[in-house]
């Protein structure tokens, strides 16, 4: 291995050092109250060190939500393999986001805090560039299969892909955030579990998605 290749490899096994601890901190204290100084400490590096890799803190932190973009592309890459058939597909797809959000929780609540506008104030250009690129990777995918649902005569036709997508990322979402913010809420003073209305909604919303003919052969899963 050069010397280029030696130091190249360096460079990005102190990147990761980083990102691991700055994950660390801002899951514990979130963006506004973690501080740099904090990070440096958790990596064992200094203060200025950060500054090489990331320009700011509000650099870092979108550093770490890509690994959470990262983490939920995956897992629905993984849903579209496991299952032959458009519907399944679209099923597991569902699932995996809703297994996302249970299972990686703060990833989930950094994606809502990077729609804060101060945020974006305080990014730099090359820092927005990547997330928006790295999101739009989830995007695409999920495009992909629904317009494949509509060729293959599955889905309606009066709803371009990509606004049954955001349909289906709204609705989950919105139940999502009463999940994270007022679960025992809903579960003691109202009795509603918020898990259960999830998988549910999602059902009913794929089915106001499927065309006439696919509703009536339709074969609902069981939602525990």
């Amino acid at each position: 291995m050069g010397i280029h290749e030696r130091k190249e490899r360096e460079k990005e096994q102190r990147r990761e050092e980083i990102l691991q601890a700055a994950t660390k901190v801002f899951f514990e204290k979130g963006l506004q109250v973690a501080t740099m100084d904090e990070i440096a400490d958790a990596a064992e590096l200094s203060k200025g060190t950060l500054y090489l890799y990331y320009k700011s803190k509000e650099d870092l932190y979108l550093g770490v939500m890509s690994i959470g973009i990262d983490i939920l592309y995956d897992m629905f890459l993984k849903a579209t393999e496991r299952t032959a058939s458009t519907l399944e597909t679209l099923r597991s797809f569902s699932r995996a986001f809703v297994e996302f959000f249970r299972t990686h929780r703060d990833y989930y609540r950094m994606f809502h805090f990077f729609q804060n506008p101060q945020l974006h104030k305080q990014v730099s250009d090359e820092m927005k560039e990547y997330c928006r690129t790295n999101n739009q990777k989830l995007w695409d995918l999920a495009t992909k299969i629904l317009q494949r649902g509509v060729d293959e005569g599955l889905l309606r036709k009066d709803l371009a892909p990509i606004e049954m997508a955001f349909l289906v990322w709204s609705t989950s979402n919105s139940i999502m955030m009463q999940i994270d913010f007022q679960e025992m809420h809903w579960r003691n003073h109202i009795g509603l579990d918020l898990d259960h209305m999830l998988e549910k909604a999602n059902e009913l919303l794929l089915e106001t998605l499927l065309t006439e003919d696919a509703r009536a052969k339709l074969e609902r899963p069981t939602v525990a």
